[in-house]
């Protein structure tokens, strides 16, 4: 990683590149997939321009975060490896570094919070990881989380904000490059950046105009409201069906606010009918499992909040871990018409 000058705090952090995003494919391509990137006919038709879906919902562990867990524990010393490592997640970065923890007999505790849903807890539990539930929210969980990396000596796999996390996510916009060569707006599902950031950058890196789109859930979009603000800024945890969008930045965020506020074109919010909307729609028209987060690009498209869009759009299926009660329900909602009070 090269240094670059934050001009905010005088110090030199350290910068993602292009060669980084191209490292990191070689460096996990033992271990996370390169998913499909599929033409939706259903939703196509409803915007009137080529939509394709990126499934990392197929990925090996149902969402994209392996490829950021991989690539940051590929760097770990054999001693840092004997140490073991914790994280913070609402769920499928717990399930990332739990799964490459298994992959390289690495140690592995995973902090989250009370509000994670059951399925993904016992997901973790299930790969051999320590799950340390604690408080009511994201923030809780990870000032817990620095407190065991403290007593135990553990080594921090940060969820987002890490250069390493954030190339490994970039390879997916390396992936839709060559796949999609036409490419003329990217939608992705933001929360605290990693994802979006690396794939921007990839994506810009060419000679090609490609615009990119942040989607995130109207309840405490945290990375939203700082954009806003000029600076990173914390909010009260809200329940929502987007539970792998919610949580906050960090106060000392030091790489994906800047890189989201410099790479991103657009963010728009969507509310908890429309994201339930898009889970419907992705599992009746394309047959595909997708969880709340990981809807909520199909939605934002669904429901008109992005527009010139060109002919050309790719949209970032992040994940497909939801609950098959949950999905039920929803499925049920919408044949009624009860919609998300269901």
């Amino acid at each position: 990683m090269s240094p670059v000058h934050d001009g905010s705090t005088g110090a030199s952090l350290p910068s993602v590149t292009l060669a980084d995003i191209r490292r990191a494919r070689e460096r996990i391509a033992p271990i996370a997939r390169r998913t499909p990137l599929v033409y939706s006919a259903a939703l196509s038709e409803r915007v009137g321009t080529a939509v394709h879906l990126k499934l990392e919902c197929l990925q090996v562990t149902g969402s994209f975060k392996v490829r950021g867990a991989a690539n940051r524990m590929l760097q770990l010393t054999a001693e840092e490896k004997a140490r073991g490592v914790v994280t913070v997640s609402t769920g499928n970065h717990g399930r990332a570094v739990a799964y490459v923890a298994g992959r390289l007999g690495i140690p592995a505790v995973i902090c989250m919070s009370e509000r994670v849903p059951a399925g993904k807890v016992e997901a973790i539990r299930a790969l051999g990881a320590e799950v340390v539930l604690h408080g009511e929210g994201y923030d809780e969980a990870e000032r817990h989380s620095f407190r065991l990396q403290r007593e135990r000596g553990l080594v921090r796999i940060e969820g987002f904000d890490d250069p390493f996390v954030i190339a490994g996510q970039g390879t997916i916009g390396l992936e839709l490059l060559e796949d999609l060569p036409g490419i003329d707006t990217a939608i992705v599902p933001l929360s605290g950046g990693g994802l979006i950031s690396g794939i921007a950058l990839a994506l810009k890196s060419g000679e090609r105009l490609i615009r990119v789109v942040g989607v995130s859930q109207d309840r405490a979009p945290v990375m939203v409201h700082s954009l806003r603000a000029g600076r990173p800024i914390e909010l009260p945890e809200e329940e929502t069906l987007a539970d792998a969008l919610a949580g906050g930045i960090g106060i000392e965020n030091r790489h994906t606010f800047r890189m989201v506020r410099e790479l991103v074109d657009e963010t728009v919010l969507v509310t908890e009918e429309e994201i339930a909307a898009g889970i419907v729609f992705a599992l009746e028209q394309d047959r595909l499992v997708v969880e709340g987060g990981g809807a909520v690009g199909i939605a934002a498209l669904l429901h008109g909040h992005v527009s010139g869009l060109g002919r050309t759009v790719a949209v970032v299926v992040s994940g497909g871990n939801i609950a098959s009660r949950l999905l039920h329900t929803l499925l049920e909602g919408a044949s009624s018409g009860e919609g998300r009070d269901a």
